[in-house]
C-alpha cells in the first residue's frame, strides 16, 4: 500500500486481481480500480501529486497513473521483475527494484522512460530514499544485506549486512 503525499488516497495493490484499489480516505470507500498487470507489488506517488507509479512483478512493467483522475497514462517495460518503487523528493526520478534482476532501474518521470540501471545485491525488493534524495537503501533478500546507492553517481557505494533475508527498507528523518 502507499498513501498519497496529501493523504487523500491510498493505493492498495491486489496480487490476486492484478489491480490497484484507489481508496478515498475522506469517505473510506474505493473510488476506482485500475488494472495494472500481474502481481502488483508496490506504489509510489510523485511529491507534486501529478502521477503515481505501480510495479507489476509478473507483468514486468511499471504503470504510470495520471492524477487526480486516476487514469493509466503509460505502461513502461522494465527488465526483471519490478518489485519496490520510490520517488525522489524532487519528483524527477523514480527508482524500481527488480527482484531476481539484481538491479535498481532509474526512470525519468518527465518521459517515463528508463534512463539507467544500477547493480545491487541478490533479489532486491524494498527500497527507501533519504529526504535529501542523495541516498537509496535497497533490501537484498538472499544476500542478507542492504545496498547503499549514491543517486548522483547512480552507483552502489556500499553494502551493510542486515540479518536474514531483509525484505523492506524505511528511512526515518
Amino acid at each position: 500500500m502507499a498513501a498519497s503525499p496529501d493523504g487523500r488516497w491510498v493505493y492498495v495493490t491486489c496480487e490476486g486481481t492484478g489491480a490497484v484499489e484507489v481508496v478515498n480516505t475522506a469517505t473510506g470507500k474505493i473510488d476506482k480500480e485500475l488494472a495494472v498487470g500481474g502481481r502488483p507489488r508496490a506504489a509510489a506517488f510523485l511529491p507534486d501529486m501529478s502521477k503515481a507509479y505501480v510495479t507489476s512483478e509478473t507483468g514486468g512493467t511499471v504503470t504510470v497513473v495520471s492524477l487526480p483522475a486516476h487514469t493509466i497514462a503509460k505502461t513502461t517495460k522494465i527488465e526483471g521483475r519490478p518489485m519496490g518503487v520510490v520517488a525522489a523528493p524532487d519528483g524527477k526520478t523514480i527508482y524500481v527494484t527488480t527482484g531476481r534482476g539484481a538491479t535498481v532501474v532509474v526512470v525519468d518521470t518527465a518521459k517515463d522512460e528508463v534512463v539507467a540501471t544500477i547493480a545491487v545485491g541478490e533479489r532486491p525488493w524494498g527500497i527507501a530514499i533519504t529526504p535529501d534524495g542523495r541516498t537509496l537503501y535497497v533490501a537484498n533478500g538472499p544476500s542478507d544485506d542492504v545496498s547503499i546507492i549514491d543517486t548522483a553517481l547512480r552507483k552502489e557505494s556500499g553494502r551493510v549486512k542486515a540479518g536474514s533475508r531483509p525484505w523492506g527498507a524505511v528511512v526515518v528523518p
